[in-house]
């Protein structure tokens, strides 16, 4: 897959952060997020960019082997839920299983943002925002919000996503995804390794 920058601002540009730390039917970790690539671009859209594939810790920390992540950027025609319900499937057919919160797993696509959209509403994006990291752990939305509400806090998904589309800017926070990243804490990034 080759790296390219792309302007981000249009409406049908979706962002999809892919990671895995177990092997699934397509191979290793990478040979997954290769098969997933493939899967996406298919199904969803072609791809407009995609990042580096990086080296991350296990997140929470000891809950696994290291993680291989990407970021991609998708041109898509579909609703956001309907992108969600095809990396759902995609990761099926990779073997993942929902088994418990935050586990290892063969692949983890997440659907990042879509355009500027902000899902369902603003109010329930901001508290998913603001749930404390205690509850973070054990509750998980019944519905799609976006932007994805951990955006801004993970490493493993700023740095790759850093890559291909710095300029994006969070509707809610007007921060961009280059400033997000900037923001981690350096022992945060100094983890976060190209493979």
């Amino acid at each position: 897959m080759t790296q390219k920058r792309v302007s981000v601002q249009k409406d049908r540009l979706a962002a999809i952060a892919l990671g895995g730390n177990e092997p699934s039917p397509s191979g290793d970790p990478s040979e997954t997020l290769v098969s997933a690539l493939r899967e996406i671009a298919g199904r969803i859209g072609p791809l407009a960019a995609v990042s580096r594939f990086f080296r991350t810790p296990a997140f929470p920390a000891g809950s696994g082997p290291d993680f291989v992540n990407a970021a991609a950027i998708v041109e898509t025609g579909l609703a956001a839920e309907e992108v969600l319900a095809v990396l759902h499937e995609i990761e099926a057919r990779h073997g993942r299983e929902r088994l418990r919160r935050w586990g290892a797993r063969t692949l983890d696509l997440d659907l990042l943002w879509l355009g500027d959209r902000v899902a369902p509403d603003p109010e329930t994006q901001a508290a998913w925002v603001g749930l404390p990291p205690e509850r973070q752990r054990a509750e998980a939305p019944d519905r799609l919000i976006l932007p994805h509400p951990r955006l801004q806090d993970r490493g493993f998904v700023l740095i790759p996503l850093a890559e291909i589309a710095p300029g994006w800017r969070h509707p809610a926070t007007g921060q961009s995804v280059a400033e997000m990243a900037d923001a981690l804490p350096e022992a945060e990034k100094a983890e976060i390794c190209p493979l």
